[in-house]
């Protein structure tokens, strides 16, 4: 399989999204952190990127809610080359009504070799890197010269 570069901007596209048990969580974090993310352009589904737009005061480009579509539309934009980032607090012991396009989104992130957070701590380390403020070039399959 051959490989290609895709270039990543200083300012990255970061997505962020929350199951409902994980919302206070990953808000916690994004004010912690609200430093960094305001240097960056931010994403997020329906209800999670309202909240952090209320409480953080940052503009939040929204999708749509994760059960409703959302998780597929990032999806989409991570096929597409238009998200460098996902943060993705998700409970793995809830079961979700929408497992399969939560499983697909991370499955699609993996693919597309995007950095993804998972929890807290995993977060801390993309953000805290010194690649989060710098250009960089990720490797991914080319899927088009098959």
């Amino acid at each position: 399989m051959q490989t290609k570069e895709v270039s990543l901007p200083e300012k990255k596209r970061i997505v962020l999204v929350a199951h409902d048990n994980k919302k206070k969580a990953l808000l916690e974090w994004a004010k912690y952190n609200k430093g960094t993310l305001s240097k960056h352009i931010l994403f997020a589904t329906g209800t999670t990127g309202k909240l952090l737009q209320t409480e953080l005061g940052l503009e939040i480009n929204r999708f749509l809610s994760g059960p409703l579509g959302g998780d597929q539309q990032i999806g989409a934009k991570i096929a597409e080359g238009e998200m460098d980032v996902v943060i993705f607090f998700w409970d793995p012991l809830e079961p979700q009504p929408h497992d399969v396009d939560v499983k697909a989104l991370l499955r699609i992130a993996v693919v597309y070799n995007v950095p993804i957070a998972c929890n807290r701590s995993s977060a801390d380390f993309i953000v805290s890197s010194s690649l989060m403020s710098s250009e960089y070039s990720r490797i991914v399959e080319d899927y088009e010269r098959k």
